[in-house]
């Protein structure tokens, strides 16, 4: 039997003249979608697709009132799953959580059992939200980047979008285990952070985005991890030297990408699609274990900061803004 009837959670409104708002409010579990798992959420996290959906974007969210948040960590309530019983601490992220289901920016959050990480060993729920999808974007990167055999001893690895989620894992996990990593600067200067974080070397976006339109640049890179998309990964992809990668996961800068096919056969670069939304569940579990053991970042808290539920509605103007660096863990219990 569940205790608790109503629970606390941000609600985004859609008004007359394709105007939003949002508000924290109480929710029944009526409310929520058919599901296998009742997860009482402890944390959940803060990212641009939560903020696009919290803003009335369509291409994330199409049908409102809803509540986004498409990380959540936390304590199974109720399951009609055999491989989950109460009690059991879960992860979940990616697959419509958030965007079209109602996601971890309330207190509980009913999902098929499909869905459902159960939590490592080694790893606390409010850590697993430092990473959330952030953080298991930055895995797949790196786990992509090693599949292609981009090795430490190759080079130097280029990481875009590094005052952010994705970036600034990356960054870490990529300092942790013995690569020397080259951080691309923010709007405005965050070298003292980049470096604190892990970054061997930080160059400026105008130094990332060559203008010149040659099809080929000089070889710098061993491989690169691009999370904004544009001249940026164009850029990347022709300073890539012979053999090496360059994994693809966002497109916050340009969704375009003005390249020809001279790095692809001229130097048999790889560009890696991350899909982290709809990763098969035993590549997802590996990369949890890897994000909870091997590749657990000494940089935890240089990275967060944490927030309530009652925050939520500032911070996400702030990501908007473009003032947001690193992560945002959002708090669910007192």
């Amino acid at each position: 039997m569940t205790v608790t009837k109503s629970f606390k959670a941000m609600v985004v409104e859609e008004k007359e003249n394709n105007q939003f708002t949002r508000k924290i409010t109480e929710k029944s579990l009526e409310d929520l979608p058919q599901g296998d798992v009742l997860v009482k959420v402890q944390y959940s996290s803060l990212n641009y697709k939560d903020a696009l959906s919290a803003i009335g974007n369509k291409g994330v969210t199409r049908n409102y009132p809803h509540t986004p948040g498409i990380d959540a960590a936390g304590v199974v309530e109720e399951s009609r799953d055999p491989n989950f019983k109460s009690g059991d601490e879960v992860i979940v992220t990616s697959y419509d959580l958030g965007m079209n289901t109602s996601g971890g920016f309330g207190q509980y959050i009913r999902v098929p059992a499909e869905w459902v990480v159960p939590m490592p060993d080694g790893i606390t729920a409010r850590e697993s939200m430092i990473y959330g999808t952030a953080g298991f974007t930055a895995a797949l990167s790196v786990y992509q980047l090693m599949e292609h055999f981009v090795s430490p001893e190759k080079g130097d690895v280029l990481v875009s979008g590094a005052t952010g989620g994705v970036g600034g894992i990356a960054v870490s996990i990529l300092s942790k285990i013995g690569y020397s990593v080259t951080a691309i600067n923010g709007l405005t200067d965050q070298s003292d952070y980049l470096k604190g974080i892990g970054a061997k070397s930080v160059i400026s976006i105008e130094d990332a985005a060559d203008k010149s339109g040659k099809p080929l640049l000089k070889a710098k890179w061993a491989g690169s991890i691009d999370t904004v998309g544009g001249d940026i990964l164009a850029t990347s992809i022709k300073s890539t030297a012979p053999g090496g990668a360059v994994t693809c996961c966002g497109n916050a800068a340009s969704p375009e990408l003005p390249i020809n096919v001279f790095p692809f056969i001229l130097r048999g670069i790889s560009l890696i699609g991350i899909d982290s939304q709809n990763c098969p569940m035993t590549v997802r579990k590996k990369m949890w274990e890897k994000l909870a053991h091997d590749w657990r970042i000494p940089q935890f808290e240089k990275l967060v900061s944490e927030i309530t539920i009652d925050q939520l509605d500032q911070r996400i103007d702030m990501m908007m803004q473009r003032k947001h660096r690193g992560r945002t863990v959002v708090r669910l219990i007192s």
